[in-house]
């Protein structure tokens, strides 16, 4: 059984920064929990009947067999994220971007994705080609993400964050004119734009390096380092290959190198 984070950390501080502990391992778990996107076609969407499909639910399954563990999904939008790993509903959250901020309050394995930042337009926009056109444009801000701000904070690039909760929303407000782009990960831009069908254009922009890993509650160098075993032999066995092509074969994303990422460490 999972116990909160603080009950964690102390167990881990008693044993001099081990693992602190089956109960406070997901190596002790016998049912993985997997935090995924319930709202990005292609990387984690929850379809009608409750199922969750897509490539991080793919990525979660392998792992979890590597691992000799069972999988079991738990919806987690952005905004609802750090709550769950800290509460202990779930084990580990897949499409967390490695960033200073989040290596505070969580471990990470992998990544197990090297990807890019792209834009999302619509197909009759012609005046959007690249980052710097977006300025002064409207353009879609997830509660949560922070793909808006890595554009008008990190790339100091004068654009209008437009709200929404969900990338669904942001692909209905691109459709009827209320914003004009949305930029985040080119592989849930892809699957945004494969879900939908024709009316789409991805820029290909390919900006800011994007490193996707799996967040773990802090404490746990041996789960962390058993995942990352599990993610090296995904691509070694060419399952990762398999896995996007299924994904996002048909959307015209580059597949050409799809090559084990470089690990951050388990610390």
């Amino acid at each position: 059984m999972r116990r909160p984070i603080a009950a964690a950390l102390a167990g881990s501080l008693l044993l001099g920064g081990c693992a602190g502990g089956d109960t406070a391992s997901i190596l002790g778990e016998e049912t993985l929990t997997a935090g995924v996107r319930p709202d990005l076609p292609g990387i984690g969407f929850r379809r009608p009947d409750g199922t969750f499909e897509g490539l991080d639910v793919d990525v979660s399954r392998y792992l979890a067999t590597r691992m000799g563990k069972k999988i079991r999904f738990v919806p987690a939008l952005a905004r609802d994220r750090e709550r769950l790993l800290h509460d202990g509903d779930v084990d580990m959250v897949l499409t967390f971007w490695l960033e200073p901020k989040w290596k505070e309050r969580f471990a990470f394995a992998g990544p197990y994705l090297t990807s890019y930042q792209d834009i999302l337009v619509r197909d009759d926009e012609r005046r959007v080609r690249g980052v710097r056109d977006l300025k002064g444009r409207r353009i879609c801000a997830v509660m949560g993400a922070g793909a808006a701000e890595a554009v008008t904070v990190e790339r100091q690039v004068p654009a209008v964050p437009v709200t929404a909760r969900s990338y669904e929303e942001c692909m209905d407000m691109l459709a009827d004119g209320r914003i004009d782009a949305i930029t985040t990960n080119d592989t849930i831009l892809a699957g945004l734009k494969t879900r939908r069908g024709a009316g789409f254009r991805l820029l290909n922009a390919r900006f800011g390096e994007r490193r996707t890993a799996i967040a773990i509650r802090l404490g746990d160098p041996d789960g962390c380092e058993a995942l990352n075993t599990a993610i090296t032999q995904m691509y070694q066995d060419g399952s990762m290959a398999a896995f996007m092509s299924k994904w996002f074969g048909s959307s015209g994303l580059d597949l050409s190198d799809v090559e084990v990422p470089q690990f951050e460490g388990c610390l």
